[in-house]
């Protein structure tokens, strides 16, 4: 079996086992031990070195998927990206960014790279000019998310890719609402690529991690701080990951054709105000998504009209819930201003496009019809508490 001619199904169920050679059990074992033999051994084993058995073997998966020659895989998303900004921008040096930004990764640059001597610029749309115009002498890294979180702006990979060759500069792109499933950004260019694995990758809402996938060269960077900074993840966690994973293809297919279908219920709807999905014919760069992805996510973001109180219609929700984070099987949903852009003030927000009736819809892969039956009612019950 060619591992370059693999499906991304086959990937994800077969790359990336442990083999069981004792038992020969189907699945991979579990190597729970912090500590290893260091005398007369190939690699001195270390959970904080990012090389134990569970967690070399996860990172094959998701470098295969990411079309990488290597991965790392990390405690957290937020602590990819923080490690991995942090191992190729010094003193000194600026990174370029959409100003449409989840809201951890915009509070990481804008609370931390002062203390680092890090400068850094955002674009102010998503045109070549925008990026272009950004770019200093000093700038070491474009840092880009496609889609973005949580209006679901679509960053053209190929020209972001054209602009840092032409400047010397690393790409790095924020792939979580994606997938690697529904794009693949190295086909574009990008060098690096990465994951809030607790979303997709992980898909059920129990496990917390990180991903990040480039080439030997670029991860020996990153590593060479990681094991530092001691970002690692538990070989539980490791195993738990790599478990989820192999339903990854299975799971995001259905969320994408659930959320394509509650895009286009939630347009019509009299009470939205506006719907964010990249596989709408009306969103923006519709026909950019449709050439850079696969498939249009699970993810979707809507306004509801000004005149409904927020609080009153979550709570009208029975099966869909309130809830912080996204990706998981079943379909969960949140106010930005509340939670993931919390942190941002509110004229940030505002710069941004956030309002205070935007929420952000993580489409499961529940019935549709019963998915749309839980969300009229709570519109019925918020607009009938409107009117009283």
């Amino acid at each position: 079996m060619k591992s370059q001619n693999l499906g991304p199904n086959t990937i994800c169920t077969h790359v990336g086992e442990v083999e069981d050679k004792q038992f020969k059990g189907a699945i991979s074992p579990l190597f729970m031990s912090s500590s290893y033999a260091y005398e007369d051994v190939d690699v001195k084993r270390y959970p904080r070195y990012f090389n134990t058995p569970n967690q070399e073997a996860l990172c094959k998966k998701i470098a295969m998927l990411e079309k990488s020659e290597a991965a790392l895989i990390f405690g957290s998303g937020m602590a990819a990206v923080s490690t991995t900004m942090l191992a190729f921008l010094h003193k000194g040096d600026h990174v370029v960014l959409p100003q449409t930004l989840y809201g951890g990764t915009y509070n990481f640059v804008v609370e931390e790279f002062h203390k680092f001597g890090i400068e850094y610029s955002f674009a102010e749309g998503f045109s070549e000019a925008d990026f272009s115009e950004k770019i200093q002498k000093n700038t070491k890294v474009i840092f880009v998310e496609t889609p973005s979180n949580p209006l679901m702006r679509i960053t053209d990979l190929e020209m972001i890719s054209k602009i840092a060759k032409q400047h010397g500069i690393v790409t790095m792109i924020d792939n979580t609402f994606a997938s690697p499933i529904n794009q693949t950004p190295a086909d574009f260019g990008i060098d690096i690529m990465i994951h809030s694995a607790t979303k997709y990758m992980g898909g059920h809402s129990d496990i917390c991690a990180g991903a990040v996938a480039a080439s030997e060269e670029q991860i020996k960077i990153i590593w060479n701080l990681a094991k530092n900074l001691g970002g690692s993840l538990s070989d539980y966690t490791v195993w738990l990951l790599e478990r989820s994973m192999k339903t990854m293809v299975l799971r995001v297919k259905a969320q994408n054709k659930n959320a394509k279908k509650m895009a286009k219920w939630l347009e019509k709807h009299p009470l939205v105000e506006k719907v964010y999905y990249p596989g709408l014919k009306s969103h923006p760069e519709h026909e950019l998504a449709k050439k850079q992805m696969n498939g249009y996510t699970g993810m979707l973001s809507f306004e509801i009209n000004e005149s409904l109180n927020v609080g009153d219609f979550l709570k009208g929700l029975k099966m869909i819930k309130p809830s912080m984070s996204l990706a998981g099987v079943e379909s969960t949903i949140l106010s930005p201003a509340k939670t993931s852009h919390g942190l941002l003030t509110s004229e940030a927000r505002k710069e941004q496009g956030i309002s205070d009736g935007l929420l952000r819809f993580s489409v499961g892969i529940e019935e549709v019809e019963d998915i749309i039956a839980d969300l009229e009612e709570a519109f019925q019950s918020v607009s009938k508490m409107e009117k009283i």
